[in-house]
Order: structure tokens, then C-alpha cells, then sequence
């Protein structure tokens, strides 16, 4: 039994001649049962007639017996002044003509969603295209997208109810009207869950099915907006039209009814056709995966290294470290960060540079410690250029502390130092006691193109020399992330002061450079 109530009665005679559906009466009936809307669409048509037709005929009933006891002296008095019947049967006939045309025909306000597009087939296709797919969940959303003009016949249909309501004395606001898209949730949800093998569906999930539904045949119901209220539909690069949901909504909340009346048909006109059904997309939310790594090859970039076109090398860090995981996790792509950056010649050694990737839509969101650390030998195995450690899945907020405060992190290097005069080993030991050293570092030469010009203050906390040779000796240094190394040491054409010439008195350039540290706590480690 539908919880329907006396007032609901005009509207959903209103509605039935304008050539609703059962479902859309009573969401303008403010039917929130989620029941209500799962039973047989013609079993709801029917109690709606029935619920018309009782109540017309109780009334007859009433006034008969009230004409009956006011006219007992006179048998004429009394056939005269009874109620005609026609009344009751003409509601039946309404009724009845609408049922039967509603069968056939589609609803001019849903578009034929909560008709056809409604039904268990539509769920079994809904539920197919998710496993096709082959994606790991244990819980889902149903998302749905529909056509902007549903809101402006939602609109026509709501002006048409909104005078008889008033007549009624009755209170109806139009926020109370279910939305078709909730409806149409109500409906699907538990069949789409079946289908699945009963998987939840809920409200929030990291999963996340969308269907989307488009109505080409009354595209142009919302043309008239772009006159009416130009300032609503502005034209923008990742839309491909200006009549977006949200532009139809704010217009349809600034126009007057008068102007709407003046352009469009109340109640809306009802579609040749239903909505089409587009492919139903299925996308999770991105899964995080961290570690370490090491870089044990001079001759390997950190990306993928393309210039104008042309790709200079045949790997990259990124490459090595990524596939493996893009296959276990069955990512359509991803996104690599690490905290900070070496140059293509330079090693990353000691306990590596943090790392993090953002798998994007994933089919595979979980993986055991048993097989992260299988993923992680799968790497290690696959080259002998890098190494990674404490591979583990991580949250999208613990990726923050790998930025956090970076330029106040430290980091510590070798380099191979060469000096154009001959030095001794005591030309050197003064290196030793140099601490807290600020440098003014323009932008070097060689990063102009992808860095902004500036000069920035970095600090070298402690160095120390080791002699080797007459003209070679070893650096090691201790410095506020994002110092240049290569710069300090051969100054940059003067771009890098304080620099390692001007200490020594002589040009110095740097051949290899390591590095040893990079002080970052994160992510945790993970014993062996």
C-alpha cells in the first residue's frame, strides 16, 4: 500500500494527464519510501487509479446520503438534487485512458529513467559491464549522470502542480520533490547489488559505478535559457557545452514563471523516445604507494628524458619502479613523485630518496605484505641499475610529509673534486672546519628553462676533504635541501657565492657527485 495522502489526490490526476509516470507521481507526491519505487511500475500505476477512483467515489457516496436526509418528504426533490455519477466514471475514464496510454508511451518528465531504464535488464547490463571490467571491491556507489533539460521539464511540471496546490490550501515545497536521480537510485541499487553477488552498494565507497544517460531529441528544451538569462551560460575550455547542469539550475532560479511560461510548454511535451543509456564507466579512487630507492647508474635520468621529441635515454628510474607496480595493481597510469631530484650522472646511495606514486584507478587496491615485498624483489630483480626498499601502501595525507618542510631538510653528498693548480693535502684541511656556510645561488644555467629566475639563499652546514692526487680530491658536504652542488663547486660563472674557486683560489670542477643521505623520515621503515 502506497503512503499516499487526500492532498496528494489533484496532483496525481494533474500528473497522470500530463503524461507521467508512476514513479515521477510520486516523487511529486514526496514519496521517500524506498520501496515504493522497487514495486512493478504497473502495479504502482494501478494503485494510483484505484487511490483516484475510491476517493472520488466516497465523495459521491457522502453527498448522496446528504441529499438523501435533506429531501425525505419529497422522492422528486431527492433524484433531482442527487450527485451525477458521471463524475466518478469520468475520473475512471481518465485514469484509465492515461494508464493505458502511459504503457506505450514515455514519460515526459524522466525521460523513460525510471520506466525501461529502471528495470532488472538494465541492472544485469549495469552489473555485466562492472565485471567485464574485473575490478577487486567490496563495496560500490551507483553514480548517475542525466540530462540537464530533466531540470527544466522538472520545472514546467512543478509550475503546472504548484497553482493546484495553492488552490488546495496545501503546503508543497519544491525541494521536497524527489530528485529522478535518487528515485532511480532506489530502484537499481539492490538489483545492480544482486546481480554483483550482493556487494554493498553505499552511499560512499572507494569504487564507484557511473551511469550516464543522454536525450539527444530534447536537447534544445534548455535554448531558450541562453536568451533568457545569458549571464547563466558562459563558455568554458573542459565543457563541451554551456548548458551544464548547474548553469540550467541557476537560470531556471532567476527566471520568472511568466518569462518561463512565454517560452516553454506546461506541462512539458512527451519524447518519441526514451534516454540512451551510455557505456557505464567504473573508476576507483586512487590507490598510494611509497618506498626508497636507490640509483646505482650514471647514465640513467630520474624521468623519462624527451628533447623536442626525441628521447635521449632508453629508461628512467620512474619507468623501472613503475611498471612492475602497474601490473600488480592493474593502474591505467600513474603519477611519480619523489623528494627531490638527482641528475642523470649522479647516484643515489646510502638508504635512497623517498618516493611516491598515485596509481590512477586502479582494479586492484590491496596487496598483502607478503606480496608488496614479492613486488618488491620483482623490482630489484628486473635491473641492476636501481634498488628499492620499504615499499609499502600508503594514505593519500601521509603523502604530505614527504614535502613537508623540504627546504628545511638536509642532505648529504661525495663528490670527486678537480683543481686546474696542483694542491696539497694541507691546501685542503681548512675545508674541514667551515660550518653553517650560506650561499647565494642564481639559478644555474643549465635549469634556466624549467626554473624561474631567482636567487636563493641555501646553507652548507659541514664539509670535509679528502686528498687524493695533486689535482683530485674527495668532497663530502651537508647541505639545506635544494642546494646545487655541481654550482657551488664551479661557481656558475659567478652565478653561485660563495663557491668552492673562490675558497681555493683556483677553478675547480666537479667529475662525479653521490648522493649519500637524503634525511627525510618517511615512509616508515620496513625491517627485512
Amino acid at each position: 500500500m502506497l503512503p499516499l495522502k487526500e492532498k496528494d489526490k489533484s496532483i496525481i490526476q494533474k500528473l497522470l494527464t500530463a503524461g507521467c509516470c508512476a514513479r515521477c507521481i510520486l516523487r511529486f507526491c514526496c514519496i521517500s519510501v524506498h520501496a515504493a519505487y522497487r514495486r512493478p511500475h504497473q502495479d504502482t500505476l494501478k494503485e494510483l487509479q484505484t487511490f483516484i477512483t475510491d476517493t472520488e467515489n466516497s465523495k459521491s457516496q457522502d453527498s448522496a446520503a446528504e441529499s438523501t436526509e435533506g429531501n425525505n418528504d419529497s422522492h422528486d426533490a431527492s433524484v433531482s438534487d442527487a450527485p451525477e455519477e458521471p463524475l466518478s466514471k469520468k475520473a475512471k475514464l481518465d485514469v484509465s485512458a492515461a494508464s493505458e496510454e502511459d504503457e506505450s508511451r514515455v514519460c515526459g518528465l524522466c525521460l523513460g529513467i525510471l520506466q525501461e531504464l529502471s528495470d532488472p535488464s538494465r541492472a544485469a547490463k549495469i552489473a555485466e559491464a562492472v565485471k567485464t571490467e574485473n575490478y577487486k571491491f567490496d563495496t560500490m556507489v551507483l553514480s548517475v549522470s542525466l540530462p540537464a533539460q530533466l531540470c527544466v521539464r522538472e520545472h514546467s511540471c512543478w509550475l503546472h502542480v504548484k497553482k493546484e496546490v495553492r488552490e488546495k490550501s496545501a503546503v508543497l515545497d519544491k525541494d521536497d520533490v524527489i530528485q529522478v536521480k535518487e528515485a532511480f537510485k532506489w530502484v537499481m541499487q539492490g538489483l545492480v547489488a544482486k546481480e554483483l553477488g550482493g556487494v554493498d552498494v553505499v552511499t560512499k565507497s572507494e569504487f564507484e559505478v557511473g551511469v550516464e544517460f543522454t536525450h539527444p531529441e530534447t536537447d534544445a528544451d534548455c535554448h531558450f535559457l541562453a536568451s533568457t538569462c545569458p549571464d547563466c551560460f558562459k563558455p568554458t575550455k573542459n565543457k563541451q557545452s554551456v548548458f551544464t547542469r548547474m548553469a540550467v539550475v541557476k537560470a531556471l532560479e532567476k527566471i520568472p514563471d511568466s518569462k518561463f511560461l512565454k517560452h516553454y510548454p506546461c506541462p512539458p511535451t512527451r519524447p518519441n523516445s526514451s534516454c540512451t543509456a551510455k557505456d557505464v564507466q567504473c573508476l576507483h579512487v586512487s590507490v598510494f604507494v611509497a618506498g626508497r630507492y636507490n640509483k646505482f647508474c650514471r647514465s640513467l635520468p630520474q624521468t623519462p628524458w624527451v628533447i623536442d621529441g626525441e628521447r635521449r635515454m632508453e629508461s628512467s628510474v620512474e619507468e623501472l619502479i613503475a611498471a612492475p607496480i602497474l601490473l600488480a595493481f592493474r593502474a591505467d597510469g600513474f603519477n611519480f613523485s619523489s623528494s627531490g631530484r638527482e641528475d642523470v650522472d649522479v647516484r643515489t646511495l646510502g638508504n635512497g630518496r623517498p618516493f611516491a606514486m598515485e596509481l590512477l584507478n586502479p582494479h586492484r587496491s590491496r596487496l598483502s605484505r607478503v606480496e608488496m615485498k614479492r613486488l618488491q624483489e620483482t623490482i630489484n630483480d628486473s635491473s641492476d641499475k636501481i634498488r628499492v626498499r620499504d615499499l609499502q601502501i600508503v594514505t593519500r595525507e601521509a603523502m604530505s610529509r614527504m614535502k613537508e618542510g623540504e627546504e628545511e631538510k638536509t642532505k648529504s653528498y661525495t663528490a670527486l673534486v678537480w683543481t686546474q693548480k696542483p694542491i696539497q693535502r694541507a691546501d685542503i684541511t681548512f675545508i674541514d672546519d667551515i660550518k653553517d656556510l650560506t650561499l647565494d645561488q642564481k639559478t644555474p644555467l643549465r635549469v634556466l628553462h624549467r626554473r624561474a629566475l631567482a636567487v636563493r639563499q641555501r646553507v652548507i652546514h659541514s664539509m670535509n676533504a679528502r686528498f687524493l692526487d695533486p689535482h683530485h680530491f674527495h668532497l663530502g658536504l651537508k647541505t639545506q635541501a635544494g642546494t646545487y652542488i655541481k654550482e657551488f663547486v664551479h661557481g656558475d660563472f659567478g652565478r653561485t657565492k660563495p663557491n668552492l674557486c673562490q675558497l681555493l683560489q683556483t677553478d675547480t670542477d666537479i667529475l662525479e657527485l653521490d648522493v649519500e643521505s637524503v634525511d627525510v623520515d618517511w615512509p616508515p621503515a620496513i625491517p627485512e
